[in-house]
């Protein structure tokens, strides 16, 4: 028999509310918008892709959703790679100014 002790003092034990954390803000964040929009696509597709391989099909339409998931990831990727180039230099411009 096992007993559970009660934790008291925790701030997550008693909430109920949680932040959507899926919402970006479209003005402020537009390419991480994109970036979760064509996610959802690709999940989409990469559970189609799973239904149909389950029920051991192997068709074309098999195929086509296999390269529009490739697509989905490589644009992703590419949506990614902006950002990653954008923040040096956003960061660069941070300290250059605050040095002036």
């Amino acid at each position: 028999m096992t007993t559970q002790r009660q934790r008291t003092g925790s701030r997550l034990a008693g909430s109920t509310i949680r932040p959507a954390v899926g919402e970006i803000p479209t003005r402020k964040f537009p390419i991480q918008r994109e970036i979760q929009r064509l996610e959802d696509e690709l999940n989409a597709f990469n559970e189609r892709i799973a239904e149909l391989e389950a029920e051991g099909h192997r068709s074309h339409a098999l195929e086509v959703l296999n390269a529009n998931a490739i697509d989905f990831a490589r644009r992703i990727d590419e949506l990614r790679c902006l950002l990653v180039e954008s923040a040096p230099k956003a960061e660069a411009h941070k300290q250059s100014s605050s040095k002036s």
